[in-house]
């Protein structure tokens, strides 16, 4: 019980009990000067500093009890301990009680339903403002009234408690108007961690986050590789994706601002990618020359940008156009996961054919081959190999054996295969719905703390381990994981490095730069959305934020990637949004009955480190990787896709739309805005998500990032519709700076 107490606690010992020589309640309510240890009083040594004593006559011990746990209630609460500690007199305590009874909700007993949900209260007491009333006592004026008369007089808007915390713009996104100004103080802010950045991470935490990342980032370089090859006539396939990824993904995780981010290779640049191998083939230019050079003009595009400090204009992006980008990713993994499954059972049918009263009639047989005339020009050796398939025994060949031999299966069970589509499903269901169970398995009643936390962070890998066992303990031929085993480009008539010039036109070189800015408007939105979503407040980040670092680093990859005819890379938000959440800590001790409180995240550099440096060695980890099914990765993706939707405002809004009032949660907008006002606010999101996803789908998707700008606007006509108020609830304001503007203008016209 000593590890859950904080340091530096005092206790109050509130001691009540009956005596017989007393007529009427004796009550006494002591504060020593100093916090002296009394033995054996307290249940564990910790000095005390109050006493309530409470003696009276025999017969009322319930009521005496009742007082006591009144009182113990009264000193856990902040203000009225901080009275209790500088009260003078018998009035100051009477003072705070009367204070804190203003505040206190009563429930009549017998008429609470403790299965009803209560409405909340209209205002919520302000404990800055109940401070306040005793503000004048902290100068000696403590003389046992609660201030209550002067506490009304300066009531403003702003201390009602009707608008929410400003949504504060940090410093690393102030345009600082210098030459890589922003760039310069983001890595004056990040060096003085670049140490902790290392020693942080040895905690037994970092495994499970590695070995959940490295499967996330290995199946999802493969995925993407193959599809790479399909779109480039394989210029760039699986092998290229490993070694870009592990590239890549190190460097940045080694210098950049936000190590916590994940890179990897997305959609839209697979669309992009496909266009423009399509362009140079059909116009006769070299596909990885001219790839080459956007990639150059790209990278110079987001040096411009970070020696501008164009990443301040991502403070206009609210919660509106973070959470519409971050629900259409996590859609795309959980609709990807699905669809994968899917086709599972398109390629390895059900056997619904299969009728068990005819399994009589289910035979498979291997006929040899007619035999072929012999040509005069035969050699002895198709004469040997004649006489061996002669001698050979057909009937007890098996199948790869009767095919390669030249003979043919007949029978109704030649083509049998068993279910591997409901296996894979198994697979793919069981490894989501037990990370899921085992995630929440800390919340448990089960076992010591320690173990259960230990459980929950190794859940994912706990998950794999159990289903790959399963496959190999059926042996069944599911779909596996293919890792290449060779060091080589995909294709043969191509090395690891692009030569700039020779094989196009010299207006090539120059035209690039046009189909280039598309890329860096890509770039730059994917990346940026995804960093503003990882240094969200809700995170805790101790560690400043580093947007100009981060798109530096982003910049020169993309060079060296283009120079070596690798994919190009940005932040991946749900695997980093997954990292996040692998590596948040939580107190390892708390009082009995409270849920452990969110302390922050495990802010450093090495998980990502190793997760692309196995993702590079998975060349030679082949002969291991080979045995986990690949339905068991769509089951980590589904889960990834999933969990990245929980915190999601917009998310929890839309599921409100199927819950009655009154069994709808108590989220603190909900006590502000009025319900029709979300529904409306909520369907407005929904309609850009859905245009996105459109789309997404379609060729149109290499102006996707220019969508994800056309959100700002929307957010920005949405201040013509939803009250200041509202937004402050269910969105943020604009900036303060930018509002301030609009006033002066709306001023000058008047």
């Amino acid at each position: 019980f000593i590890k859950k107490i904080p340091k530096d606690a005092e206790a109050s010992n509130v001691l009540v009990g009956e005596v017989e020589f007393l007529e009427k309640p004796f009550v006494a309510f002591v504060r020593l000067l100093q916090a002296t240890m009394l033995g054996g009083v307290t249940e564990v040594p910790v000095p005390t500093r109050f006493l309530f004593i409470l003696l009276g006559p025999a017969g009322k011990a319930k009521s005496y009890n009742e007082i006591g746990r009144a009182i113990a209630t009264l000193m856990v609460d902040d203000l009225f301990s901080d009275v209790a500690y500088k009260a003078r007199d018998r009035e100051d305590l009477i003072a705070g009680i009367d204070e804190f009874l203003d505040e206190v909700i009563v429930l009549p007993p017998g008429e609470w339903d403790p299965n009803i949900r209560i409405e909340p209260p209209k205002k919520v007491p302000s404990a800055e403002k109940r401070k306040s009333v005793f503000s004048l006592n902290e100068v000696g004026q403590m003389n046992g009234t609660a201030g209550g008369a002067g506490a009304g007089g300066g009531g403003g808007g702003s201390d009602d408690g009707e608008m929410p915390e400003v949504h504060e713009i940090g410093e690393e996104l102030a345009w600082t108007g210098r030459f890589c100004g922003g760039l310069y103080l983001d890595i004056k802010r990040k060096l003085p961690w670049f140490p902790s950045d290392f020693y942080e991470a040895f905690h037994i935490q970092s495994i499970s986050a590695i070995l959940f990342i490295y499967l996330g980032c290995i199946t999802n370089a493969i995925t993407f590789g193959g599809l790479l090859g399909d779109a480039t006539d394989n210029y760039q396939g699986v092998m290229e994706s490993f070694l870009g990824t592990a590239m890549a993904g190190s460097m940045f995780c080694l210098f950049a601002g936000q190590p916590l981010i994940i890179l990897s290779s997305t959609g839209p640049i697979l669309i992009f990618e496909k266009l423009l191998f399509d362009f140079s083939k059909g116009n006769g230019i070299d596909y990885m020359e001219f790839r080459l050079w956007i990639g150059l003009h790209s990278a110079l595009q987001c040096l411009i940008l970070v020696a501008t400090d164009a990443s301040f204009i991502i403070k206009y992006i609210t919660r509106f156009t973070e959470e519409g980008f971050s629900t259409l990713i996590s859609f795309i993994f959980i609709y990807d996961a699905i669809k994968k499954m899917i086709g599972a059972f398109k390629y390895y049918p059900i056997n619904s054919d299969f009728k068990p009263d005819y399994v009589t009639m289910y035979k498979c047989e291997c006929i040899a081959p007619d035999p072929a005339p012999v040509a005069p020009n035969t050699t002895n050796v198709s004469l040997y190999n004649a006489i061996n398939l002669t001698a050979l025994d057909w009937t007890q060949l098996s199948k790869k054996e009767c095919l390669k031999y030249g003979g043919s299966l007949v029978g109704k069970s030649c083509k049998f295969v068993p279910d591997l589509a409901l296996m894979s499903f198994i697979l793919f269901f069981g490894t989501y719905s037990m990370t899921l169970t085992l995630k929440k398995f800390k919340f448990s009643r089960y076992f010591p703390t320690k173990l259960r936390k230990l459980i929950s962070d190794f859940s994912i890998f706990m998950s794999i381990l159990m289903f790959v066992g399963l496959d190999v303990l059926f042996g069944l031929n599911t779909p596996k994981l293919q890792v290449p085993t060779d060091f080589k480009p995909t294709r043969v008539d191509r090395g690891w490095f692009v030569f700039p010039f020779g094989k196009n036109p010299w207006w090539v070189y120059l035209a690039s730069a046009l189909p280039a800015l598309l890329v860096t408007i890509l770039i730059f939105m994917d990346q940026q959305i995804t960093a503003v979503i990882v240094n969200r407040k809700e995170h805790k980040l101790r560690k400043a934020a580093g947007y100009h670092l981060d798109l530096f680093w982003v910049g020169i990859l993309m060079a060296v990637c283009s120079f070596m005819g690798l994919p190009w890379y940005v932040a991946a938000t749900v695997i980093s949004i997954a990292h996040i959440d692998s590596l948040k800590m939580e107190t390892e001790t708390s009082a009995p009955g409270e849920q452990p409180q969110f302390l922050g995240v495990r802010e450093q550099r090495v998980t990502g480190i190793i997760v692309f440096v196995l993702t590079g060695i998975s060349v030679f980890l082949a002969p291991i990787l080979k045995y986990i099914p690949m339905p068991v990765l769509y089951g980590v993706f589904l889960y990834m896709g999933v969990a990245s939707l929980n915190g999601i405002q917009f998310w929890d809004r839309c599921k409100l739309f199927l819950m009655p009032a009154k069994h709808q949660p108590d989220y603190v907008f909900l006590r502000h805005v009025p319900l029709r006002r979300i529904h409306l606010f909520t369907l407005v999101q929904i309609v850009c998500l859905a245009v996105l996803w459109i789309l997404k789908s379609t060729v149109a998707a290499i102006i996707f990032p220019v969508m994800i700008l056309a959100l700002i606007l929307v957010r920005r006509l949405l201040d013509f519709v939803f009250s200041q108020h509202d937004l402050a609830w269910i969105d943020n304001i604009i900036p303060e700076k930018e509002k301030k503007k609009e006033d002066d203008k709306k001023k000058k016209k008047k």
